[in-house]
């Protein structure tokens, strides 16, 4: 690992000892897996350790048509020819870089035995289509995340899946910790940042509410920098944290009368 100077990365502000088992995964060739709630930081602690370890990031957002070819590759028309073209996975594998799979969960079943080789002490990524098979370098790194909190019936990480991975779990900081993260993301100032920090405790902390997840940090960043700018506090918090957490009136309603609870 190269010297880095910690103002050159990505922001991240860590809460425990993250960084070191990333760091302890990667220099002995383990997948990682990241269990957290959405907006909690999990892409951006990723970007962080990349840019740390000078590595190349290749990340994938998950989704429900994602295949194992998107992820490999597939033979292209160019010029009139058919060439074969790296998907993020094999490009990942053979610059020794991280493949970082964003909500895992939410990818095609098809997706997961492509992964189990490498995630193994073969290491190995089988390219079918052009016979090939790539052996990762030590440098390589698969890393994937997916929310516990958000999956349904049928789609859950299977056991035989999450026990090839060592694992962390993240969760919404601390006041102490995502006040000053709010304040520099946003540019908001300290008492502003602190009483929606309180907003976010107070949502996260409901029960009986018809919310799928709470508050994110994501979404005190995105009200915070539009208070920032000089929108008034109501309708950014109306546009950044009321309205995409939910779609039902009443719901919509309660949150407000905690915001002018929290506000005045």
């Amino acid at each position: 690992m190269k010297d880095f100077n910690t103002a050159d990365l990505p922001f991240y502000q860590s809460v425990a000892d993250e960084c070191t088992v990333f760091e302890t995964a990667h220099a002995n060739a383990l997948p990682l897996l990241l269990k957290g709630p959405t907006g909690c930081g999990k892409t951006r602690f990723v970007e962080h350790m990349a840019a740390r370890l000078d590595l190349p990031l290749h990340t994938v957002a998950c989704h429900d048509d994602l295949s194992a070819a998107d992820l490999i590759g597939r033979y292209l028309l160019k010029g009139g020819e058919t060439v074969w073209v790296d998907g993020p996975l094999t490009r990942a594998v053979r610059e020794g870089g991280i493949c970082y799979l964003d909500e895992v969960v939410e990818a095609r079943k098809d997706v997961t035995v492509v992964l189990h080789p490498l995630t193994d002490d073969r290491r190995r990524l089988v390219i079918d289509k052009t016979g090939e098979e790539l052996v990762a370098p030590d440098s390589f790194m698969l890393v994937a995340s997916y929310n516990p909190g958000y999956q349904n019936i049928l789609k859950k990480l299977k056991p035989s899946t999450r026990q090839r991975f060592v694992s962390v779990g993240f969760d919404f900081p601390t006041p102490e910790v995502e006040v000053p993260v709010v304040m520099r993301e946003s540019g908001l100032d300290e008492g502003r940042a602190k009483a929606l920090v309180r907003l976010a405790g107070g949502i996260r902390n409901l029960s009986g509410m018809d919310l799928e997840e709470g508050v994110s940090t994501r979404l005190l960043i995105y009200a915070g920098t539009m208070i920032a700018k000089g929108m008034p506090v109501d309708r950014a918090l109306q546009a950044a944290i009321i309205e995409p957490l939910s779609d039902e009136p009443d719901v919509q309603q309660a949150l407000r009368d905690i915001a002018s609870a929290v506000f005045g």
